[in-house]
């Protein structure tokens, strides 16, 4: 047998874990391991920054529900990737990060690119490890899946010196592991189903909330939308827009439009995979009833109970777990034919959605009002990109965008997590094309649109069909409104500080011509359909400049001020 180096094995081993892709920047240190992933037909997809390949890797785990791979070199190369692998980890995104490392023999020695890189990404991630034999590069490999996909999923960090990555080894001795992970479900104590199918079947007005771990627990799925059928109970998916679409597509079914402002009443709430952070205001009221009876049902036992009280906690997969359920109710009782909770849902639903309806057909703000903007992009979608991925980047864009659009699909709209992580838009629809190469809709803001502009040429490259809309306020939006609504007094009298303003009228459309687009610069909104009719008609890159009014901030931007408005 041929000897191979420790980058062929990574690489073997990575083909044998299902890897098509991976995501890099080139560098010194990790070019064993690129090599090969040429040799074994793995595309390798390659960015203008390490951030970006961490983004882009994120959103192809989210779209495909497998975990994402992205290959970096040794010092900066992973430290780029940092926040990428922070949005991972609080989104609970399986992603494998095999990050390049100084030579053994001159470790601590200040040698060029050694610093404990280890000890950063072990903060970040579920897992870091260092391997430090050629022939055991597989097994590491191997372990790194295993450890992303298990309980609750997550990034996990692999080093490899360089000297490690060269150093040529017998196949013949090296062990690539075959079977060592499984996809089978995890089944519910029966106890607890049948406790939770009472619940749920004398339930009056029962929410289900899907959480991100549901994207990995999958089996058996159909039954979340048979049982949220069954009982006529709507469902909260908006914690992570990639869930929304994953058991249903949710413009076909209403019931997973009604969740989240229904769950403030509902008398007992089902979680499916649930994370209860920030976004879910920990699982309390006001979003949550605070009286409501909670049933959680999550593959990692630690999950159960955090931050709201669990009065039955079953340890199980999402889609079997809903498969159980369906099965104890549906022997209890027939399927649910009043429509009282319903009605009820949806009254509280357009409450709650009032001021992005209002904005909808908003004609009389000027510049346009950003919520009808959204809107009407999102119709312009629904008519001619049914299919595309839709990427909500920015801080106040990106919430006016996810709830003026929908989700036919799993993965199919994308945006950062708690982390606040904006300008990742570009990373994410590099992922989200690599997945299933449908095209993106990037929505965002002037000051997000900043951060990885170059990536463009990136999209361009591997010909990703890309629509970027730019919501133009000349600011970073999210900040100055809640700084408007904080402090009125204050800058009435100071005005705003420069830092949080952008140039009004820079020209950001015209960087579509760099990569042979189109680009244009929208101050009506009767010119958006037309805009985007011309760029999906060219079959090339398309930048919108839209300007957008300064002072309309969304419902979420509100929240996020965090303090009631000056008197």
């Amino acid at each position: 047998m041929a000897k191979l180096t420790g980058g062929q094995l990574v690489a073997k081993q990575l083909k044998k874990e299902g890897v098509e892709c991976v995501f890099a920047l080139s560098g010194g240190h990790i070019m064993n391991i690129i090599y090969g992933c040429r040799e074994e037909g793995i595309q390798v997809y390659m960015v203008r920054h390490e951030d970006t390949a961490g983004f882009a890797a994120d959103a192809y785990a989210r779209v495909t529900g497998k975990p994402g791979v992205l290959i970096t070199t040794a010092g900066p190369g992973v430290t780029n990737a940092a926040t990428a692998m922070g949005e991972a980890k609080e989104a609970c995104t399986p992603i494998i990060h095999i990050g390049g490392g100084a030579a053994m023999a001159t470790f601590d020695s200040g040698t060029c690119q050694d610093i404990n890189i280890l000890a950063c990404m072990a903060s970040l991630c579920k897992d870091a490890k260092r391997c430090l034999t050629s022939q055991r590069l597989p097994d590491y490999v191997s372990k790194a899946f295993r450890t992303a996909l298990s309980g609750t999923p997550g990034p996990v960090y692999l080093e490899i010196p360089v000297n490690v990555a060269a150093e040529a080894v017998e196949e013949t001795d090296v062990s690539f592991p075959q079977n060592s992970r499984t996809a089978c479900c995890v089944y519910g104590d029966p106890d607890y189903l049948k406790r939770a199918a009472v619940l749920l079947a004398q339930a009056k007005r029962p929410v289900m909330v899907l959480g991100e771990a549901a994207r990995y627990s999958t089996q058996h799925g159909a039954f979340v939308e048979k049982l949220a059928n069954y009982l006529k109970m709507p469902v909260f998916t908006t914690s992570m827009p990639y869930v929304r679409g994953l058991f249903a597509d949710e413009e076909a079914n209403e019931l997973f439009r009604l969740g989240e402002a229904a769950a403030a009443e509902a008398d007992v709430i089902l979680e499916l995979g649930v994370f209860n952070h920030n976004h879910l205001n920990r699982g309390q009221p006001p979003l949550f009833a605070g009286q409501a009876k909670v049933i959680q049902i999550h593959e990692d036992r630690a999950m159960i109970g955090l931050n709201r009280d669990a009065d039955i906690g079953i340890v199980a997969s999402c889609g079997t777990g809903a498969m159980q359920l369906y099965q104890e109710i549906s022997a209890l009782r027939p399927a649910r034919q009043d429509e009282d909770w319903v009605a009820r849902a949806r009254t509280l639903t357009e409450e709650a959605m009032a001021p992005f309806l209002a904005s909808r057909t908003d004609d009389t703000t000027q510049p346009m009002h950003i919520g009808r903007m959204t809107w009407e992009v999102g119709q312009w979608l629904a008519e001619h990109g049914r299919d595309w991925h839709i990427v909500c980047d920015g801080g106040d864009t990106a919430q006016w965008a996810q709830y003026n659009t929908f989700a036919h699909y799993p993965g199919q709209m994308l945006r950062f997590g708690i982390n606040g992580t904006i300008g990742m838009g570009p990373g994410f629809a590099l992922g989200a094309w690599a997945a299933d190469k449908k095209p993106v809709l990037c929505f965002t803001g002037d000051g997000s649109f900043g951060f990885h502009p170059m990536e463009l040429e990136t999209l361009l490259r591997y010909q990703v069909p890309f629509v970027c809309v730019i919501a133009n306020d000349g600011a970073w939006g999210m900040i100055k409104l809640s700084q408007e609504l904080k402090y009125p007094s204050y800058l009435a009298e100071h005005g705003h500080h420069p830092i949080n303003l952008l140039p009004e009228d820079f020209p950001y459309e015209k960087m579509a011509v760099l990569w042979d687009g189109l680009g244009q610069r929208i101050r009506q909104v009767e010119e958006l359909h037309p805009a985007l009719d011309a760029i999906q008609a060219s079959r090339k890159m398309g930048i919108l400049n839209v300007d957008v009014n300064q002072h309309t901030p969304s419902p979420r931007t509100i929240a996020f001020a965090g303090v009631k408005k000056e008197s």
